[in-house]
């Protein structure tokens, strides 16, 4: 575990880096208190939560916090704020995607910045993880738009393999606040152990995940993962403690937080 790199820590740097990306712009009051422990915001678009006003503001509180500003989009279902999976077309799928980050491009050039990454969120993120065609339109979609977005992923993921597959830049993603199942996959959030509270036990995860690069899943099995970039859920009730305790330990241990 993670405990063999102590020795190391004292004497020097181990020279690794991390991102910390944060879902934001979504209503929950707590942006400005999270902004000072990330790197990277995933800005809701409209379609799950948020608004225009809601985009700009989130973003003057990223500009303000050198904090990277990416699009967060969803399926249309503010009623269950995109967490419950639709069956739609894959011409559907790159319109979803297209509207949102049309709207997200034009807040941007209006202030005078760009979108740096794409992150998708709830339902879509974990249908297009599982689905290479889905994973597919979307990561055509984004280069379309502008090829230097990079496209944030579920380690693993087609999602992810889709993405590299055209040539888009992506980055890898785990998660501090949630578990994990045998396939990789995340545990479904009806089950009562999906999501992680506990500070500690969250930066215990990641610390695994990023010196030792697996995971233990819930039935408690390890599997291999790959971490580029932590994400941490801004909805969470826990979110302000899991990113100050996430901030100091990687502190801590010296690995540098910046964002991709």
């Amino acid at each position: 575990m993670f405990k063999q790199h102590i020795n190391s820590i004292e004497q020097n740097s181990l020279g690794l880096s991390i991102d910390i990306n944060c879902d934001m712009g979504e209503g929950m009051q707590n942006d400005a208190l999270l902004m000072p422990f990330i790197s990277s915001a995933n800005i809701a678009c409209g379609f799950h939560a948020g608004d225009e006003d809601t985009i700009k503001r989130t973003i003057e509180l990223a500009l303000e916090n050198n904090v990277a500003i990416g699009a967060h989009p969803s399926y249309l279902d503010r009623e269950n704020f995109g967490r419950l999976s639709q069956s739609i077309s894959l011409i559907e799928l790159a319109e979803l995607i297209s509207n949102q980050l049309s709207l997200f491009e034009k807040i941007t050039d209006q202030m005078g910045c760009k979108i740096h990454h794409v992150k998708l969120h709830g339902a879509l993120y974990n249908d297009c993880a599982k689905d290479p065609l889905s994973s597919k339109i979307v990561a055509q979609t984004i280069q379309a738009i502008d090829p230097s977005i990079i496209f944030y992923g579920l380690s693993g993921s087609h999602s992810i393999k889709e993405a590299k597959a055209i040539g888009l830049r992506c980055v890898k993603e785990v998660f501090a606040d949630r578990t994990y199942q045998p396939n990789g996959q995340l545990t479904p959030r009806h089950l009562d152990h999906a999501l992680i509270t506990d500070p500690n036990t969250s930066a215990k995860q990641v610390l695994t995940m990023v010196l030792d690069q697996e995971i233990k899943t819930d039935d408690g099995t390890m599997i291999a993962v790959e971490a580029e970039t932590i994400c941490i859920h801004g909805d969470h009730p826990e979110a302000v403690d899991i990113a100050k305790k996430l901030f100091n330990t990687l502190q801590q241990y010296q690995i540098e937080i910046k964002q991709p």
